[in-house]
């Protein structure tokens, strides 16, 4: 139970701000809000079966009026791994900044997907999650562990269109276009961050959110130095003791 508690997160995005860098504008047709891609919250939560997650939204969109109910954006999130992970946030144009990621969640309403990166780099995937519509929200159960992680979160416009389900910026207008100031902007139109974090849009790199320490990294440099401590005072108890033996 209290691993279950201790998994548990609230993590917030400010409202209004689902066009890139201020200056992306959204496909007209089917007509598009920026509400239906403003992330607003996401939740985390362990369970039995894994690692459950509520994004948030500022409207729940279905312009393209998919069975799922959803088919405004595609939320990708990426899990931090414990130690090393893929520093490439997919192919959304984007880096991550404070570590690398292990686990890949891509929300879509064209199907849903989890991926897990190894030591070696190589992805596989994962049982699929299952998603749920509930108010402004998406009920997104998957098979992460439990756990507490950071998490890069970012919100791209749905395409069923696109090979991915992605539409990706162009500087070409056009009614059915996501049109943005530079040809190599980033893909989402909102990312998690913290208020007046900009380097997404600036520098092309986007910073967890959430728990960012590395426990594992801790608690195994935590061993060494306990190792170490236990070491240096045996090393002195056999020098005293062999010191003793030679005294007259």
């Amino acid at each position: 139970m209290l691993a279950l508690l201790a998994s548990q997160a609230q993590l917030t995005d400010p409202a209004g701000d689902a066009r890139g860098d201020g200056g992306y504008v959204l496909p007209t047709r089917p007509p598009f809000t920026a509400e239906m891609l403003d992330l607003r919250a996401l939740s985390t939560k362990g369970t039995p079966q894994g690692m459950q997650f509520t994004v948030t939204y500022g409207q729940m969109g279905n312009p393209w009026n998919a069975p799922g109910g959803f088919s405004a954006g595609v939320t990708d999130i990426f899990v931090k791994g414990a130690l090393g992970g893929q520093a490439t946030l997919g192919d959304l144009g984007l880096r991550t900044s404070g570590g690398g990621w292990q686990y890949h969640l891509r929300v879509s309403p064209g199907g849903s997907t989890l991926t897990e990166v190894d030591a070696q780099g190589r992805e596989r995937p994962l049982a699929a999650p299952t998603v749920q519509v509930s108010g402004t929200n998406l009920i997104v159960q998957t098979a992460v562990p439990e756990g507490r992680y950071g998490y890069w979160v970012t919100n791209s416009v749905y395409s069923p269109l696109t090979r991915d389900g992605v539409l990706r910026p162009t500087t070409t207008p056009g009614a059915s276009a996501l049109q943005a100031g530079r040809a190599d902007a980033p893909v989402p139109v909102d990312v998690m961050a913290a208020p007046g974090d900009t380097q997404a849009y600036t520098r092309g790199t986007l910073a967890p959110v959430g728990e960012t320490r590395d426990l594992v990294g801790i608690g195994l440099l935590a061993l060494g130095v306990v190792g170490l401590l236990i070491t240096v005072i045996a090393t002195v108890a056999v020098w005293r003791r062999l010191n003793a033996r030679v005294k007259p």
